[in-house]
């Protein structure tokens, strides 16, 4: 079975990096979160037996802690995150005919890699993967074949993406699973809960 996995990154720019977060304690602060929110991802996924390819927001950073261990890189597509995320999957199942594609964030303290780990195996007899996220959103979404309509119709950055992403597969008849809920960092108090498990830089 050809795993992929896709993660998604935003460049990290004083300014432009976990924007509510820096409301509460400043732009230089809340880059730092990031960049340890960023290699806390790098350490979860590093040892999984999957194709690893980070795809940035803006552009490919030439030096940086993907450079090393096997990553590779792309440039992220589109208008909003579902074009982004639509793209990234149809071109993964085309380019690298892949068998299962889970793309992952890197807001996600909690997630460990035996969450990816579960739904890449859960991809052997499920069409859809769900790991949903406490604020309503999902920090993980995995498929075995490209079904562009979960992308189609959502509001993102609201708290029914994940119910709403959700009713798109009950809609099309497919079988999914649903992974544990988990907590995405973007507020000041989710950092406080998790900052334990966020490696020094």
């Amino acid at each position: 079975m050809k795993r992929d996995l896709i993660i998604f990154v935003k460049n990290p720019v004083l300014g432009k990096a976990k924007t509510r977060l820096a409301a509460s304690i400043g732009d230089v602060a809340a880059l730092e979160v990031y960049r340890q929110l960023l290699a806390y991802t790098k350490h979860v996924v590093q040892k999984l037996d999957a194709l690893k390819t980070v795809w940035y927001s803006s552009h490919v950073e030439k030096e940086d802690i993907w450079t090393k261990g096997g990553f590779n890189k792309k440039v992220q597509i589109g208008d909003d995150l579902g074009q982004k995320m639509n793209n990234a999957f149809e071109a993964t199942f085309a380019q690298e005919k892949s068998d299962a594609v889970v793309i992952i964030g890197s807001d996600c303290a909690e997630l460990e890699e035996r969450h990816v780990s579960e739904a890449f195996d859960a991809l052997e007899s499920n069409d859809i993967v769900l790991g949903p996220a406490k604020d309503g959103g999902y920090y993980l979404l995995g498929m075995r074949v490209f079904v562009p309509e979960l992308f189609e119709s959502i509001a993102w950055s609201t708290s029914t993406v994940a119910e709403q992403t959700l009713s798109a597969v009950k809609e099309k008849n497919l079988s999914y699973m649903i992974l544990d809920e988990l907590n995405d960092v973007d507020t000041v108090e989710d950092y406080v809960q998790i900052k334990h498990r966020l490696p020094e830089l």
